[in-house]
């Protein structure tokens, strides 16, 4: 019997990665409600590091269309599988009911990707955000949305969301090794965010970029400067971490001073939000960031 070599052991986390424990009453209380709901998350099928901060602060990202991706990127701890076309057709109503029992003003909602449906699941996006604006229609809605092309793209663009977001989450060279190499592209995903800012023009598009894999400056430049060609306002960049020894290692823990170095480069390039840290993810202190852009230009 041959051997199986064991995963490599990560390498310690630096003093400025250590988070606390989810905790307190408003932690306890998201939860509650959201479990109650029987709605998934992606603070926790992600693992999240922000979990404690975001849910103690009474907000959190929906993951829609279940828990199960059909996609196997490296980075990812959210489990792999085929649904087999399956869709709760409760969840919208469930979702806005969550943003309603949490008393919402900013709702981020994302999803797996569901390469076995015919439109990716964009429908059933769409839907939800018009379940929450039925709601209120003052709640601002993020999307953070799969690879969606075509009419698929357009129906969810059609919803009008806030903020349109998709991420390329690193450069060019690395996203072969990083996300699943058979289905998803650099240049596929900066034609999401062109074709979405075309057929959304009032939604501000957003992106994501994780740091830690191997990535060179100029590339990082490189990365930034390809999303503010297509028109991507808001931007997050964050350290890369190894949800379990068998996904990517971490090559770099990037320091907190780079981290503020790449935020101003990146006002410097145009962008009207930029959120950059070690723990700074996708979705982190969106609503925030939302309000402070529209407080600046109201000055």
């Amino acid at each position: 019997m041959i051997p199986v070599p064991a995963p490599p052991r990560p390498s310690p986390k630096p003093a400025w990665l250590k988070v606390r424990l989810p905790s307190g009453e408003g932690y306890e209380r998201v939860r509650g409600i959201l479990g109650g709901l029987e709605l998934n998350t992606v603070c926790v099928e992600a693992r999240c590091p922000n979990v404690a901060e975001c849910w103690g602060g009474g907000t959190a990202t929906v993951m829609l269309l279940g828990d199960t991706c059909t996609r196997g990127c490296r980075f990812c701890n959210v489990k792999t599988g085929n649904p087999r076309g399956a869709v709760d057709r409760g969840e919208p109503a469930r979702v806005a009911a969550a943003v309603a029992r949490l008393g919402l003003r900013y709702i981020v909602l994302t999803s797996v990707n569901r390469d076995d449906l015919p439109d990716g699941g964009a429908g059933h996006f769409a839907e939800t955000v018009r379940a929450i604006r039925a709601l209120d229609r003052a709640i601002l809605v993020e999307t953070l949305i799969p690879d969606y092309e075509g009419e698929a793209l357009a129906t969810l663009a059609a919803a009008s969301p806030e903020v349109l977001a998709h991420n390329v989450e690193t450069v060019e060279r690395l996203t072969p090794e990083v996300r699943d190499r058979n289905r998803n592209s650099y240049r596929k995903s900066l034609g999401v965010l062109a074709a979405g800012k075309r057929l959304a023009p009032r939604s501000f598009t957003k992106s994501s970029i994780m740091l830690g894999l191997g990535e060179r400056d100029e590339e990082v430049r490189a990365t930034m400067r390809d999303l503010r060609d297509v028109g991507v306002e808001f931007l997050t960049i964050g350290q890369y971490l190894r949800p379990t020894p068998w996904h990517l290692p971490v090559l770099e823990y990037v320091e907190p001073a780079r981290f503020e170095a790449w935020r101003r480069e990146a006002e410097g390039l145009g962008f009207r939000s930029v959120a950059s840290g070690p723990l700074v993810r996708s979705s982190y202190r969106a609503g925030e960031l939302f309000v402070e852009r529209l407080l600046a230009e109201a000055r």
